[in-house]
């Protein structure tokens, strides 16, 4: 995975009011707010994964549904468990050249079930729409860019890494769902992480320092990956 180019820094993970710069992205608030007023479409997605991946495919998306019914009845640290756990259990992680034959690929939740397969975008996604459907607000949820240490607390290697953020309150330092851990901690206790930007259906945020990029044009997968899973029934 490669991180978007136009955000190099790190950054920190508070990024409240007057400590970050929010950029709007209108094209991408309309895209994502068709999606969250509806509600998921079974037959849809049902026929959509039973098209492309077959009786496997339908399996776990059963077991999906069955996750997403179970967990609408527990408390918020048990539902960002289990959606954080089933993804983590039943997909291997692949990079998107060997799994899709492409350098970067966003995948939806229906084509990262039916794979069993993806890398850590599509682990990311796949919970954050899952969190939706379980009545999370958009505001407690945020696709965080990272900088991933890797090798131990004396590495000098990071890598690209997107993992979820979930904020109980709009300042409060963000739970972590990753692909790379199957516990949820702070982000405080994640030294292992280093934030770059953060995004979802309000804007993208980064750091307090401004950038000219055009956040939009970058994100511009992240549209298109909307309109596909709208597509196939969320």
């Amino acid at each position: 995975m490669r991180l978007p180019s136009f955000f190099a820094r790190g950054s920190t993970w508070k990024l409240p009011g007057s400590l970050a710069l929010r950029i709007k992205l209108p094209l991408l608030l309309l895209g994502l707010s068709l999606l969250v007023s509806a509600d998921i479409n079974p037959q849809k997605m049902q026929e959509s994964m039973r098209s492309r991946y077959g009786d496997d495919g339908i399996a776990l998306l059963d077991a999906w549904q069955r996750m997403l019914a179970d967990a609408n009845r527990n408390s918020t640290e048990d539902k960002l468990i289990q959606v954080n756990q089933f993804f983590n259990r039943h997909v291997r992680y692949t990079e998107d050249v060997v799994l899709w034959k492409k350098s970067d690929f966003w995948a939806t939740p229906l084509d990262l079930m039916g794979m069993r397969a993806g890398d850590c975008e599509d682990y990311t996604i796949a919970k954050y729409l899952s969190l939706l459907q379980l009545g999370f607000s958009d505001q407690q949820l945020r696709l965080i860019y990272v900088k991933a240490q890797i090798g131990g607390a004396q590495s000098k290697i990071f890598q690209a890494h997107m993992v979820l953020g979930y904020y109980s309150t709009p300042d409060a330092t963000p739970l972590i769902l990753d692909s790379l851990i199957n516990t949820i901690e702070p982000a405080n206790q994640r030294p292992d992480l280093r934030p770059v930007f953060s995004f979802n259906s309000e804007g993208l945020w980064v750091g307090n320092k401004e950038t000219t990029a055009d956040p939009t044009a970058r994100l511009s997968r992240w549209r298109d990956l909307l309109a596909r899973v709208h597509e196939e029934g969320f």
